[in-house]
């Protein structure tokens, strides 16, 4: 019987095939990427046309092992990683190991369904070099920019920073945020609101916008009219004090609200973390379990979206129609449009994939949830809602505007009322702080002429405000709008620019950090065309040229390389050298020279001046105040440290004796559980909540700080014995 082996990335992915494909099918994982660039020399021979040179990754040699004896048993070998640039390098480089001889060729599906399996390996292709390639370019250009630039890093900063050809773009963005919000000044202005009443004892607000159709000021925020300062919002109070306020003009006009697109990766990535408050990291690691296969109950295992990588607002026409269906069958006819809604791609768009879309559309999101996890449930009905509601119909509006005159100062009040909910009946898109628009309520019935009674005229101060810090979903909206990065980029750029220590985060807010801000400034002084966005965006549309066959992939790395490697020797001469330590008369307790501060992503900690022969460090103890407390253990007194966690006690005999306790913070509240007091703690990652005293006797905790010494929030979920 012909054997045939089908090698995909993941284990997961795997283990869905098998349910599909019968016994002439072995399936097997390679678990990702098989092959790279050394991890510790540049690996590209760059007098060569930068020749790469590929190793087998370690841990990854004994599954080339077994997937070479898997490949001598079968008569054809179905390579079918994801179907990316990513995963068709991956199917090239297995095809370079396994037997060349052997009958190898490539299939790929967006889809893990048994009618989409099924197909692709009815219809098996040769590998793609122009992906191929697209990915080869991008894996040297960045390994030519973070090889090059971050010895040189080292050099004049410190040891351990990076640098990357599109994160260093991306950290320059919250940089330059950084300067407009330090160099924002606030402008003061005033709003004037008239609380109003009909003869019918109905109510209504209307904001002051001119005076004699004069405007009043601006507000840089939203252009409407304003009042300056408090001297000309108290004279117009008083102007007003007597005045008859009379509807002067009533304006109104229907408007619809159209749906959003169906999800790509960068729209799924802002949308979980502004409904969801999902990483762009967290929210790709829950898709791809999603696409590649849960097990549902009466199903089996089963993919439950399309691929998750992807640029493209296509959709199948099967998906449409089915959709079209459901619509019809669930919400009505009314909430179908006349014909299938098409969304137009973006210019840079690959239009490779479809959009994001779960498999089926009458796997509705409730009927499942007993077999997601609630992460993935959260997800998968925010992709679902999103699907269905892309092909209904739009919503329509009542927007009505008033005029409302009082001696020579017009007021107005704006409202809209919903005629027909259409698709927000399901899903309403959600917005950034930025994009954020003011809500409008409902207005009564009114007549031209009709007079108003006036209830109260409420002067309110405002300060206009900086711009927002950028955020995940913003950073990645921004990123997407610029033509940096690509859907499989955004994840990786926003974990890295953290993990590196260039960001952190306040809130949801991305803020750069000093290191960051420092290390921001070195490079976009000494390597202006790597830094600029422009610059940047334009290589991305060259490796798309590249995958399209358009341009020699070689030939992009010369243009790149040459005035690169000059302004590499400018910035090995010129940079200036940044100090980030700092001499002490501290010994080194092992080789007996001097401690020095220096910085770390951490904060500031000791190091031996002897590094790298000596690598001893230790923590930075800023204040070592002695307390009343004697060590349990040895009876030395304890004194009081700090750490990036808080403060503690710690025994003064330390390194002998390594005893330390939490500082107990009584907060004057009882526990509600028991007779005890609620204490301020920490948990091992540093997060403040306040526990009973009682512990481990009473296990009562929350996250929220109580109010009054007579109540207590209601308690956390989870109990926070590791804390």
């Amino acid at each position: 019987m012909t054997k045939k082996l089908v090698i995909v990335e993941s284990p997961a992915k795997a283990k869905t095939l098998k349910k599909f494909l019968g016994n002439d099918y072995v399936i097997e994982a390679c678990a990702g990427h098989i092959r790279d660039l050394p991890a510790k020399s540049l690996g590209v021979k760059v007098e060569k046309d930068f020749e790469p040179n590929y190793k087998i990754i370690k841990t990854k040699e004994k599954i080339i092992k077994h997937l070479k004896a898997a490949a001598a048993k079968a008569d054809i070998v179905f390579l079918a990683p994801d179907p990316d640039r990513e995963g068709e390098a991956i199917a090239w480089h297995l095809k370079y190991l396994l037997d060349k001889n052997k009958n190898i060729k490539r299939i790929e599906f967006h889809e893990i369904t048994k009618e989409a399996v099924t197909k692709a390996v009815k219809n098996p292709r040769e590998i793609d070099m122009g992906r191929v390639n697209a990915q080869q370019a991008r894996r040297i250009l960045d390994r030519l920019v973070g090889y090059k630039i971050s010895p040189l890093l080292w050099k004049k900063v410190r040891k351990g920073l990076s640098a990357g050809r599109v994160q260093s773009v991306a950290v320059r963005l919250i940089c330059e945020r950084e300067e407009q919000v330090k160099a924002f000044n606030p402008q003061e202005y005033w709003d004037i609101i008239a609380q109003l009443e009909t003869a019918e004892k109905k109510s209504l607000s209307a904001k002051l916008i001119a005076k004699a159709d004069k405007p009043l000021g601006v507000n840089p925020k939203d252009k409407g009219r304003v009042v300056v300062s408090q001297i000309e919002a108290d004279k117009i109070v008083k102007d007003l004090e007597r005045a008859q306020y009379t509807v002067t003009k009533i304006e109104r006009k229907e408007q619809k609200r159209y749906p959003a697109p169906p999800f790509i990766t960068s729209t799924l990535q802002q949308e979980a973390s502004r409904k969801l408050g999902f990483s762009a990291k967290r929210t790709m690691m829950i898709a791809q379990k999603l696409y590649e296969g849960i097990s549902i109950k009466g199903e089996d295992e089963v993919g439950l979206i399309t691929y998750m990588r992807t640029d493209s607002v296509r959709l199948a026409d099967e998906a449409e129609v089915k959709v079209r269906e459901y619509i019809s069958e669930s919400f009505g006819q009314e909430y179908l449009p006349e014909q299938i809604i098409k969304y137009k791609k973006k210019k840079q768009a690959q239009d490779a994939h479809e959009a994001i879309r779960p498999t089926s559309a009458l796997r509705h999101p409730e009927k499942i949830k007993d077999s997601l996890s609630p992460d993935e449930f959260k997800l998968y009905d925010l992709i679902w809602k999103r699907f269905v509601a892309c092909q209904m119909n739009p919503a329509v509006f009542d927007r009505t505007s008033l005029d409302i005159m009082a001696k020579d100062y017009k007021f107005r009040a704006n409202g809209s009322v919903i005629k027909f909910d259409g698709f927000i009946k399901l899903y309403l898109e959600g917005q950034d702080e930025e994009d954020a628009e003011e809500k409008e309520g409902f207005l009564p019935e009114l007549k031209e002429e009709e007079i108003l009674s006036l209830l109260e005229l409420l002067p309110a101060q405002h300060f206009t405000q900086p711009p927002p810090r950028y955020t995940e979903a913003s950073l990645v909206k921004e990123l997407e709008k610029r033509g940096i990065g690509r859907p499989s980029t955004y994840a990786p750029i926003m974990a890295t620019i953290q993990d590196r220590g260039y960001v952190e985060k306040e809130g949801k807010a991305l803020k750069p950090t000093e290191i960051g801000i420092t290390t921001n400034g070195l490079l976009v002084k000494h390597f202006p065309k790597i830094l600029n966005i422009k610059f940047t965006a334009g290589l991305e549309d060259q490796l798309d040229d590249i995958l399209e066959g358009k341009k020699d992939w070689i030939e992009i790395l010369h243009e790149f390389y040459e005035p690169f490697a000059l302004a590499l020797k400018e910035a090995d001469q010129n940079m200036e050298k940044i100090k980030t330590e700092t001499m002490t008369k501290e010994v080194c307790p092992k080789c007996g020279k001097f401690l020095v501060i220096r910085d770390g992503r951490f904060g500031k900690f000791y190091a031996c001046s002897g590094y790298p022969k000596c690598k001893h460090t230790r923590p930075l103890e800023e204040e070592k105040a002695p307390s009343d407390e004697k060590c349990p253990k040895c009876g030395r007194p304890m004194v009081l440290k700090h750490s990036r966690f808080g403060s503690f006690l710690a025994c003064s005999g330390y390194p002998q004796c390594k005893s330390i306790k939490s500082i107990i913070i009584k907060i004057d509240v009882k526990c509600p559980d028991c007779d005890g007091e609620l204490t301020e703690r920490r948990t091992r990652r540093g997060k403040v909540f306040y526990g009973c005293s009682n512990y481990p006797k009473c296990k009562y905790a929350t996250w929220q700080r109580p109010a009054t010494p007579t109540t207590a929030p209601p308690p956390v979920k989870k109990e926070t014995e590791d804390a």
